[in-house]
């Protein structure tokens, strides 16, 4: 089993940082509002999920807000947008608590949120959405992943960009997240999937890049501060980005896996 390169988006907590990047992942909350342009290659726009569920237990704002400001980004050249993530439901345990919700209505509820924005990107742009909207695969154990799949049914098409939800606190032993991306290509093999706030450790783990196509991670701002450097300085993203890049551009054997688990 070898290795394939990986496209990584860099998670940035300031817009302008992205003049620095090809690539870059930033979450709506950073961009609602902006009117000065960000000079990036591609942006992936998140949808703030995490924190809105963590701290809030729901989403505060509608999918038609969402929509509205994703629209006004686009039409008003702030952002080159590459995709927009749906407003998902992640299904970690700590979130199933903040929301007193199951797997099962979290999945539910991702669904309906993508289908809500994509009907409505579809009503503002007259038609044809000029960018992807990413929906997100959710889950915990690896065969609720597989259920989701057959729950959205016709709508992933095939080759489609799809995210994978609440991998990224699971990062002690990245063969937990191969387990999930396994379950997934078993299932629809076809499908280009996206890591959702990967980790390093899962970064460099040759199983973890074999089944991704592409991920984000701003995990260079919680080590920089953890070590007691700036969280906030692009160039600690930047040595990140190239440490991820670098690993994504070398083969590795089965027996090589566990050198970065």
């Amino acid at each position: 089993m070898t290795s394939r390169a990986v496209k990584f988006y860099v998670g940035l907590h300031q817009p302008a940082d992205a003049q620095h990047f090809d690539l870059a992942c930033i979450s709506i909350k950073r961009l609602w509002g902006r009117k000065k342009p960000v000079i990036c290659g591609d942006v992936l726009v998140d949808s703030g999920a995490f924190t809105e569920l963590f701290l809030h237990g729901r989403y505060r704002h509608g999918v038609e807000e969402y929509a509205a400001e994703l629209f006004r980004l686009h039409t008003s050249g702030v952002i080159k947008i590459a995709a927009v993530v749906a407003q998902d439901y992640m299904c970690e345990p700590f979130i199933l608590a903040k929301t007193d919700l199951t797997i099962a209505e979290h999945q539910r509820l991702t669904i309906e949120r993508y289908d809500a924005l994509v009907a409505e990107l579809h009503r503002l742009f007259g038609g044809q959405i000029p960018f992807h909207v990413m929906p997100v695969l959710q889950g915990f154990a690896p065969q609720d992943y597989v259920n989701h799949i057959r729950m959205y049914g016709g709508r992933l098409k095939p080759g489609m960009w799809v995210g994978v939800g609440s991998v990224c606190k699971r990062q002690g032993d990245p063969r937990s997240i191969v387990a999930v991306l396994q379950a997934i290509a078993s299932e629809r093999p076809d499908l280009l999937l996206h890591g959702f706030g990967v980790k390093k450790t899962a970064l460099l783990h040759a199983g973890v890049r074999m089944l991704l196509a592409t991920a984000d991670s701003m995990a260079w701002s919680f080590a920089a501060r953890k070590q007691g450097r700036n969280a906030n300085d692009w160039r600690e993203a930047a040595r990140f980005a190239a440490v991820v890049n670098d690993a994504a551009n070398q083969n590795h054997e089965p027996w090589q896996m566990e050198m970065f688990a």
